[in-house]
């Protein structure tokens, strides 16, 4: 793993068209902006190791109010 630091307005370059720039930086919330090509897929970790029924039983709960 290659760990980088870098400040609000700094970016770090993957390959020739993926780009992850460091938009905010507030107490321990760090806000990243990704700039990619439509072909790539980005998705949060947790989303891609979720099970498919799991995020539509959240939806109805919450639509349920419970």
């Amino acid at each position: 793993m290659l760990v980088l630091s870098r400040k609000a307005g700094e970016a770090i370059q993957i390959g020739e068209n993926i780009r992850i720039v460091v938009s905010k930086i507030e107490g321990n919330q760090v806000r990243i902006g990704i700039e990619a090509p439509m072909s790539v897929s980005i998705k949060r970790q947790e989303i891609c190791f979720e099970m498919p029924g799991d995020r539509e039983a959240d939806r109805l709960m919450q639509a349920v109010g419970a």
